[in-house]
């Protein structure tokens, strides 16, 4: 049996890592023009935090990704591997002046081991601007920098081939697979012609801050995040933005509004700057597909892309749920 993972991004390797445990007996081969550090993957901060624009089908999927993406990193944060595998404990502060809906998370608050609002003090003086509403809560930091080069050694450990090539077409490579599980990102937009698909730019600044022990959201829009190699400060939503040119101008801004709400950042040198197109759709896409090669060979497709910015939240989830559809697809129980 062969099958192809499209696709190596935190959702795709996770994805491939997942079939290679189950199919133990299968042929996984990896394929992709981009690893590691040269992925949209690389850019993200990697907190565990799910927004309110992230939507499966319904709303249960949705749930279900999450609670099973948290359980699987916790899983590998409580293991001998945590700290080698890039998995870690963090603990931090949203503030808002505009609502208290912003600081609060439904998910979140089910899930983590700690959730509750700001008190009077912290509200007035962990920063400099007193804040209306606030939340403390505890959750996990996945740095891709660390975790990809570690899933992509263990799926190697596992048996599966890796191939660096780049996918111009999902037929024509189906005639070489069994099954492909498509976790091509935003470059599904190509691929499957999918308008729902679109870029949301992001732009972040990766510091020289060891001091820096909390993680700071401000709005949403600024935020500090404190991780293994650096601090990552953020951020832009640029939506149907392709550009991934560094801006001076975004970057000033963001250096500005984050030393402002945490001025110890101010003489924190700048490691390097990243640019990431997030590849956002609603509902993100995890559904089987039946489509025909060019010789008209059926070619069995299972597509998990759309995750936005929160791909390495839920990577976990939507790749064991693809690794349902694919023992669906190849027992002939699928529903298509």
């Amino acid at each position: 049996m062969n099958i192809a993972v499209a696709g190596a991004g935190v959702v795709g390797v996770t994805t491939a890592v997942e079939l290679k445990k189950r199919f133990r007996n299968a042929n996984i081969t990896l394929i992709s023009d981009a690893f590691e550090e040269d992925t949209t993957s690389s850019v993200a901060a990697g907190i565990f935090r799910p927004g309110g624009d992230f939507t499966g089908p319904n709303r249960d999927v949705t749930r279900k990704w999450i609670e099973d993406s948290w359980w699987y990193w916790k899983e590998l944060q409580e293991s001998r591997n945590g700290a080698e595998c890039g998995v870690t404990e963090l603990s931090g502060y949203m503030f808002s002046n505009r609502s208290e809906k912003v600081v609060r998370n439904a998910h979140l608050e089910k899930l983590v081991p700690m959730y509750r609002s700001a008190t009077e003090e912290e509200l007035s003086n962990l920063t400099p601007q007193k804040w209306k509403f606030g939340s403390f809560y505890t959750t996990l930091l996945i740095d891709n920098t660390i975790y990809l080069p570690w899933a992509m050694k263990n799926f190697r450990q596992l048996g599966g081939e890796i191939l660096h090539e780049h996918i111009t077409n999902l037929q024509r490579l189906g005639s070489n697979y069994d099954v492909i599980v498509n976790c091509t990102g935003l470059g599904a937009q190509t691929l499957c012609n999918d308008d729902a698909l679109v870029p949301v730019r992001g732009q972040v600044i990766k510091v020289d801050a060891p001091w820096i022990k909390t993680f700071f959201y401000a709005d949403t829009e600024t935020y500090i995040i404190p991780g293994f190699k650096s601090v990552t400060l953020g951020g832009c939503r640029e939506l149907g933005s392709y550009n991934l040119d560094v801006d001076k101008y975004t970057a000033l801004g963001i250096r500005e509004r984050c030393e402002n709400l945490v001025p110890s950042l101010k003489p924190a040198s700048t490691i390097k700057t990243l640019v990431g197109l997030r590849p956002y759709r609603k509902p993100v896409r995890v559904e089987c597909e039946i489509t025909r090669s060019l010789n008209g060979k059926p070619v069995k497709l299972v597509h998990n892309y759309g995750h936005g910015g929160y791909g390495v939240t839920a990577a976990p989830g939507t790749a064991l749920h693809s690794v349902q559809l694919v023992r669906e697809v190849l027992s002939g129980n699928s529903k298509l």
